[in-house]
């Protein structure tokens, strides 16, 4: 199928679908993809673009298995380690990147869930942040309970990451301490207490395109607001340590599909944005209209915000938050 016209049948109302014949993603021309992805992004996104930044709140000795983590307790890596992070360091932080004009600001920490003592500090550095702060706010906070994320919600988060990582065939060999059925029901639970889902996953781990598609028809299932795109940068001692990495035409390919089969979400870029050209002015012009930014990336990406704002002001997307706008007593 000619991709261009595809688009223009999405723009129209087409959804793609388990029913679709997802294999055209893979074979058909690698520009025209990105062209028709672009278009969909146009004319359903148009030309904002949205800057997340975060801080790792809580640090290593994750109970999981997660064959890609440098946090798990399974791998020997050199991670860092420490508890939940005070709330003044946080705070700050989220200060600073106000003053920066980055869109939202979330705290992420290790582990399977943030419980007790540590919760309740993480509840209360939103609410201070919330009170002081115009930035939005989210949270990744592995599988939290209803009331917890209740309590998130009523501090001031609008949105919860929760990655599903692939597909549902090649979860278990990327991790066996959780499924990814709890994966999918958290997501439920976060739409069901009126937050916003942001979920995504990493390309690179051995998948094949299959897995790709599906996990991208997953997250339209689920209506995802904002789907992460991280690409696999092999950390020395985990189990993927000696996984051969992409390349830039297969991650261009992933986000511009991602684009068709989601097309009114912010498909962000994240984790491994080192792997493209100047981290990913490409991917911009192939779908992509999110990015994670700032000094927090878990990869060794050249990116800064500064340098983030530049790019895309090179290529005329509006990176300005709202609430910076509203102060400037601009029309939004």
């Amino acid at each position: 199928m000619n991709m261009i016209e595809l688009a223009k049948e999405i723009v129209e109302g087409r959804r793609i679908n388990r029913q679709d014949d997802l294999s055209m993603f893979v074979s058909c021309d690698l520009d025209e993809l990105c062209k028709g992805a672009d278009m969909i992004r146009e004319h359903f996104v148009g030309d904002k673009v949205d800057l997340c930044s975060i801080i790792n709140g809580r640090s290593g000795k994750c109970p999981e298995d997660c064959k890609y983590c440098a946090q798990s307790a399974h791998n020997k890596t050199e991670c860092e380690v420490y508890d939940f992070l005070p709330e003044e360091t946080i705070v700050s932080a989220c200060k600073q990147n106000e003053e920066a004009q980055v869109h939202r600001f979330s705290i992420v920490t290790a582990g399977k869930a943030l419980t007790g003592e540590e919760f309740d500090k993480a509840v209360k550095a939103y609410e201070t942040m919330n009170n002081e702060c115009d930035i939005e706010l989210c949270a990744s906070m592995g599988f939290l309970t209803k009331e917890q994320l209740i309590r998130l919600r009523q501090a001031g988060v609008n949105s919860y990451h929760h990655n599903i990582e692939t597909s549902k065939s090649n979860f278990p060999n990327i991790c066996t301490t959780h499924t990814y059925d709890q994966k999918i029901e958290m997501l439920k639970l976060v739409k069901e207490v009126g937050m916003c889902t942001c979920s995504g996953g990493i390309i690179g781990m051995g998948e094949t395109w299959e897995d790709r598609l599906d996990m991208a028809i997953s997250l339209a299932e689920l209506e995802v607001d904002s789907i992460p795109i991280n690409v696999l940068m092999p950390i020395k001692g985990t189990p993927l340590e000696n996984q051969e990495k992409i390349t830039e035409a297969d991650i261009m390919r992933t986000i511009a599909f991602f684009r068709y089969i989601n097309p009114k979400a912010d498909i962000r870029l994240a984790a491994g944005r080192a792997m493209l050209y100047n981290d990913g002015e490409k991917a911009f012009c192939a779908g992509a209209s999110a990015t994670i930014t700032g000094n927090m990336l878990t990869t060794t990406s050249k990116a800064t915000i500064n340098s983030d704002k530049e790019m895309l002001k090179r290529l005329n997307r509006d990176a300005v938050p709202d609430y910076v706008k509203c102060k400037n007593n601009l029309k939004i």
